[in-house]
């Protein structure tokens, strides 16, 4: 996660993170990416349910009921261990999250134990109820994705009336007083829409995006050959700086930031350096803080049958089950060789990987996508953008 917003356009500075301690129980949500101690975000996919088709569903979603979801009473108990483990954030996805009736019960189980509790959601089922219970129980973010306007988004997501319903969703959360903001998975179909989904964000006066990298897993491992290729990745993060900039300079700032690609931060240095040195060194200092990926260590995910994998992507390798051991035990457990590996997987990388100068800055990248691409983890990421020439220059 590349805070775009946060590096590019200065609204933190290292200081900010290094007050806290950089501890991430203590710091606030906007700077965990710059904790020390990388206790794991987890992702908690609770339901395999979801009322839309989306063709890019990396959990292979269905509008069916599930048998082998974790019950109210299970997955408590994998709350009381993950927050006794010190994990900062409980993502609650899916599937549709709102599709499972406890979730408003279990969201507020995670917020009283003392974790902060986010929703990724489709956004169509947010009623102004719904809206309204998700804020008394503490919930402190709702994501909600969104592939470009109307035509896109619905063609995407396999269902007409998405974007409205959608829409209808942000407004409610909106009115309920809960922080909002859009998720946005870029590939060649939607790319064109990055422009509209920066003009929504200021006609809605929405004050978050993520925008994310294809990552070719689920539904999302037939769209390789329908990602962008490394010039247009290279266009298209140059707009998202660009859009940025222009709404801070206008005095409507947002927090934007690209997702599952860590070439972005040594590309935004590089950018930066040309135009402000000593901003750059400023923000070289907060990508060393960031680590590039973490999956399998600062991030972690649980499936709705309680199968823990290093990411919400990787589902082909699980790690344990929390029915058996808690995810505690089966996270600090160093006796699995891939685990144990992406504790600190830049030793393992290799080729072009191995060799790059920014390699303690991207974390060696995303280890889903050259497996899905070369049958090896530990090949580069072939969605790396950045020129031999780039990774092979001195900071």
């Amino acid at each position: 996660m590349i805070g775009i917003s946060k590096l590019y356009c200065g609204t933190v500075e290292p200081s900010d993170a290094l007050r806290y301690g950089r501890h991430s129980g203590k710091l606030p949500s906007h700077l965990l990416q710059f904790s020390s101690d990388k206790r794991p975000v987890v992702v908690w996919n609770m339901t395999r349910r979801c009322n839309l088709k989306c063709v890019h569903c990396y959990a292979h979603a269905r509008d069916r009921a599930f048998s082998d979801e974790l019950t109210t009473a299970e997955a408590k108990r994998m709350i009381d261990d993950l927050a006794a483990f010190g994990v900062p954030v409980l993502l609650f996805s899916g599937g549709e999250p709102l599709m499972r009736p406890d979730l408003p019960e279990l969201a507020e189980y995670a917020v009283g134990k003392g974790m902060r509790a986010v929703i990724s959601t489709n956004g169509t089922l947010i009623t102004s109820r719904t809206a309204r219970g998700l804020k008394e129980i503490g919930l402190s973010y709702v994501g909600i994705s969104m592939d470009g306007m109307e035509e896109i988004h619905d063609r995407f997501r396999g269902v007409k009336g998405a974007f409205r319903d959608a829409l209808e969703g942000i407004r409610n959360t909106q009115d309920a007083g809960i922080k909002v903001g859009l998720r946005f998975t870029i590939n060649r179909f939607n790319v064109q829409e990055i422009p509209k989904v920066f003009d929504l964000l200021e006609e809605m006066d929405i004050p978050r995006v993520c925008f994310y990298h294809l990552v070719y897993s689920g539904r999302g491992s037939k769209l390789v050959r329908d990602d962008l290729s490394h010039e247009e990745t290279r266009r298209a993060l140059d707009l998202i700086m660009d859009r940025t900039r222009d709404l801070h300079k206008r005095g409507k700032p947002k927090e934007v930031l690209t997702v599952d690609n860590h070439a972005d931060g040594p590309y935004l240095y590089l950018r930066l350096r040309e135009e402000d040195p000593d901003r750059a060194t400023e923000v070289l200092e907060l990508l060393q803080m960031n680590e590039g990926n973490n999956s399998g260590r600062g991030i972690g995910c649980i499936s709705w049958d309680g199968e823990v994998h290093a990411d919400q992507f990787w589902r082909q390798h699980s790690f344990g089950n929390v029915r058996k051991r808690p995810f505690s035990e089966i996270w600090t457990d160093d006796s699995d060789p891939l685990l144990s590996k992406l504790k600190d997987k830049k030793q393992f990388v290799t080729g072009r990987c191995a060799k790059c100068r920014w390699l303690d800055i991207c974390g060696g990248n995303f280890r889903a996508r050259a497996e899905a691409v070369y049958e090896d983890v530990w090949a580069p990421d072939p969605a790396c953008y950045l020129s031999d020439e780039e990774i092979a220059e001195s900071v």
